[in-house]
């Protein structure tokens, strides 16, 4: 009696090939993505880094150029002037003087060394200080908020950016800071300068360097 020959199963090895295929597959796939993923994430942190510095250097230039128009309307302000002989006063022309220079805020740049600065509301103190002629006061300008910088407001001399410095009849509007804490500061500062004809001109652009400092 002849035995009939076996039946072979062509699926199985089929099967078996396919599954080592698709292992083959997802490890060349595992083997591009985990990169892949860390390039991603790290492109990720980048971007979140710089729309963080974007935002606290856009503080900087902001209140930078609120100090300047303040200096313009000070030197534009009219000042009262003394009747005859001592009588009434009653408004007169612009002042045409610029406010003289007022103390930065804070005193100490490490006072934002990678941190904010809360100004001080005490009376005399921060951002109100000076007189009527000089200073913060002069300029009516203050910040309650915590700040990341150290504000400026110079005239005539003192000034911190000198590229930039607009000389005796000048003034400079500035900013320094150091968001990240290595001593290496940034700085973002406007100047004004009083023309021959008495006109107080300030500058189209805030001046920068080490911007994201």
């Amino acid at each position: 009696m002849q035995t009939a020959p076996e039946q072979s199963t062509p699926g199985k090895p089929q099967a078996k090939k396919e599954k080592t295929s698709c292992l083959m597959i997802f490890l060349i796939a595992l083997g591009i993505s985990v990169p892949l993923l860390g390039v991603l994430s790290a492109l990720a942190i980048y971007g979140v880094s710089k729309y963080i510095a974007s935002a606290k250097t856009a503080e900087a230039k902001n209140t930078v150029g609120t100090i300047s128009r303040a200096a313009v309307a000070a030197y534009g302000r009219e000042v009262a002037v003394q009747g005859a002989l001592g009588g009434e006063t009653s408004p007169g022309e612009a002042a045409n003087q610029l406010c003289s220079s007022a103390e930065p805020v804070p005193a100490n740049i490490q006072d934002v060394a990678g941190r904010k600065y809360q100004p001080r509301s005490t009376p005399g103190v921060d951002f109100d200080t000076g007189t009527a002629t000089s200073g913060w006061r002069c300029l009516k300008f203050s910040i309650t908020q915590p700040t990341y910088y150290q504000y400026h407001y110079n005239a005539g001399s003192g000034y911190i950016a000198a590229a930039s410095a607009p000389g005796p009849r000048g003034f400079e509007a500035a900013a320094r800071g150091d968001l990240d804490g290595d001593a290496v500061l940034s700085t973002f500062s406007r100047t004004g300068v009083v023309n021959a004809q008495g006109q107080l001109v300030i500058a189209d652009q805030i001046t920068i360097e080490n911007e994201r400092e």
